[in-house]
Order: C-alpha cells, then structure tokens, then sequence
C-alpha cells in the first residue's frame, strides 16, 4: 500500500466513526418510512456480512440517502454533494471525498454500476427485493407511504414502470449478491401483478395480505 493510500484509508476510519452522528437525523426526517436508519444499517449488515464492507463503502452508504425528497428526481446528487461538504468539513482528503460523491450517485440506479465498488454498493442498496417475503412486502407498503401524495392510478402505472424496469435485467451484478436474484425476481413479479390486478388501494393491500398469508409457513 502506498503511503497516499495508507493515509486515505486511516481518513475514511476516522469518519466512518463521526458519520452516524452527522447522519441520523437525516434519515429520522418526517415522511420517511423506508428510507430511514434501518435501510442503511441493513446494507451495511449485507456488506459486512459478504466480507467486503470497506471504511469507503461504509461512508457511502451512509450518505447515499441523505437527501430524500420523493417529489424530487435529484437526490442522489443532493446526497452526494451535502454528504461530500460534510467530509470536506472534517478535514477528508479531496480523493476521499470524490470517490464517496461518485458512489453516492451510481445509486440513482439509472446506469449499470462503473466499477466492482459500485456493483457492490447498488447490490446491496437492492438487497431488499431478495429479501425474506415479510420484508419485501415491508417495503412495498413503504414505498408507497413515501409516495402517498401520488394518486392510486399514477402510482400503479410508475411504480410497475420501475418494478418492469429491474425485471428486464439481471438485479445483481455481483457474485456476492447473486444468490439473491431468483427470490427477487419472484417479488418483483408478484408486486407487478399485485399493481395490475389492484382494483384500488384497499385492493392491493389485501392482495400482499394474501400473499404474505400463502408463503407463511405452516405449522
């Protein structure tokens, strides 16, 4: 390792440390119900767990959804920019700061991940499609609380757009989290058919009820 590098990484350990102060308040904001502490936490956890959690990653992931704003389609670099000014107040080395802004932003979801770093990072930002049943169903509904101002019919039609979008590709890119992929594509599937078949709200909450009810296991 070079003493540059050497350096860099002692930098990222030491904010990693001071991040979650910074942070949580962030994800405690009002009108959160997914994006919230609890998301971070479980991509960390997913990270960690898969041996590859690194002191970069973890900042990224703590800054990836700093800014949350629904009705917006800039957070992403809202994070990014917030997240990197914050770094640059607690003294990061500028290599720091432009390598955790540009991970920030692969997470817009929008183009397939740049580097083994990102694929990582996206990975785990899509852990919860592969997730167990109650959690993707969890998710579901808080999606749509956080999108609560959208009405019933536009919601169907832009969610199932995205849900489509992530079906017509492979989910993970990663051998670490590609053993999530036959479950997620089974959740993505049946929240599509969920979404189309919905008469209405009430409809399609019954419809997840249903489905959490069939895949319980039976005693």
């Amino acid at each position: 390792m070079s003493g540059a590098a050497g350096m860099t990484g002692q930098d990222a350990g030491r904010l990693l440390r001071l991040a979650p102060a910074f942070c949580l308040p962030f994800y405690a904001e009002a009108g959160r119900a997914y994006h919230t502490a609890a998301h971070v936490q479980a991509m960390l956890d997913a990270l960690a767990e898969r041996g590859v959690l690194t002191d970069t990653l973890g900042l990224a992931v703590w800054g990836h959804d700093l800014i949350y704003d629904a009705r917006g389609t800039d957070s992403e670099a809202r994070s990014a920019e917030r997240f990197g000014a914050w770094l640059e107040s607690q003294g990061a080395e500028g290599e720091l700061v432009a390598e955790v802004r540009r991970l920030i932003v692969e997470t817009e979801h929008r183009a397939p991940p740049t580097d083994r770093a990102a694929a990582l990072l996206v990975d785990a930002d899509l852990g919860v499609f592969g997730a167990p049943d109650a959690a993707f169903w969890a998710y579901e509904r808080a999606i749509r609380a956080e999108y609560r101002f959208v009405p019933w019919p536009a919601y169907q039609a832009g969610r199932t757009r995205v849900l489509e979008g992530f079906l017509g590709r492979a989910v993970y890119v990663t051998p670490e989290f590609s053993g999530l992929e036959g479950g997620a594509r089974t959740h993505l599937q049946a929240a599509v058919t969920v979404l189309a078949g919905a008469r209405d709200e009430v409809d399609a909450q019954d419809r997840w009820d249903a489905l959490l009810r069939s895949r319980a296991p039976q005693a």
